[in-house]
């Protein structure tokens, strides 16, 4: 497991996250720091522009040539330059790249949902160089499928599968909710991989979150690795992800030794 903190950052205004790219260029003279970040209010906003119809199933956007022509210019030409350069304003040595640039995320095609991949490998030897050499990789969600064919991908999706393939200890996952609740309306504090599970099937957990679940349990497959859901609106959201145990929610593999003594106590 390694210490690589893997960042998914949504896609608005650089105002609205202006303060979680500060903590992030702190954070990343620390450690090493992936940011992954998504896009998809300001594709509705240019696919509305255009006139270009989609939609979402699950929570994930169906993607069709003319909607990938609209993402992959949003995402890779307007989002990742924003954020590349608003780092590098902050003394980060920040280096914008998507999942196709050297073939770094390895993807295969969802069925039914267009031109949209779900992330199965890295090439860790091109991640790791970044790394290594001090810089942070701003990725976008743009990956080839085993055909070749450029796709959308999930951001969720694809900090996870980076996440996963670099063996990072943490995945913080940057959302507009204070953490995921349970059927009561209680915010969890820590959750397993069976408790969502179950949590899904019973419907509480439904929509947009369902694929941010699934990303947090596809980063979690070994002791210690923990996929962190927070609220990005907070002040000091990315030191309180890493630091707070009550802030946001917490998956885990499996419930810690400590956490389950207190529960049977």
């Amino acid at each position: 497991m390694s210490e690589v903190l893997v960042i998914k950052l949504g896609g608005t205004t650089l105002a609205d996250q202006a303060h979680v790219l500060d903590e992030v260029a702190t954070v990343a003279r620390e450690r090493p720091v992936v940011l992954v970040h998504g896009g998809g209010k300001r594709i509705t906003e240019w696919l509305e522009r255009l006139g270009v119809a989609s939609h979402f199933e699950g929570g994930v956007r169906v993607t069709s040539q003319a909607a990938l022509d609209v993402a992959a210019a949003v995402l890779r030409g307007v989002v990742n330059s924003e954020l590349v350069s608003d780092l590098r304003d902050r003394g980060v040595d920040a280096v914008g790249l998507s999942g196709v640039d050297g073939g770094c995320m390895i993807a295969e095609r969802v069925p039914d949902l267009g031109f949209v991949a779900h992330v199965v490998g890295v090439r860790r030897d091109f991640l790791d160089t970044l790394l290594v050499s001090g810089h942070v990789a701003v990725v976008a969600p743009l990956a080839r499928d085993e055909q070749g064919i450029v796709c959308n991908v999930n951001a969720d999706d694809a900090a996870a599968g980076i996440a996963a393939g670099l063996g990072a200890r943490q995945l913080v996952l940057m959302t507009d909710v204070d953490g995921v609740r349970n059927a009561a309306g209680e915010k969890l504090a820590t959750m397993t991989a069976e408790e969502a599970e179950q949590l899904i099937a019973d419907g509480v957990i439904k929509g947009g979150m369902v694929p941010k679940i699934r990303a947090g349990l596809q980063a979690v497959n070994w002791p210690g690795a923990e996929a962190i859901i927070a609220d990005s609106a907070d002040p000091h959201a990315l030191t309180r992800a890493l630091s707070d145990p009550t802030f946001g929610t917490r998956i885990r593999a499996a419930r810690q030794t400590s956490e389950a003594s207190a529960g049977t106590a």
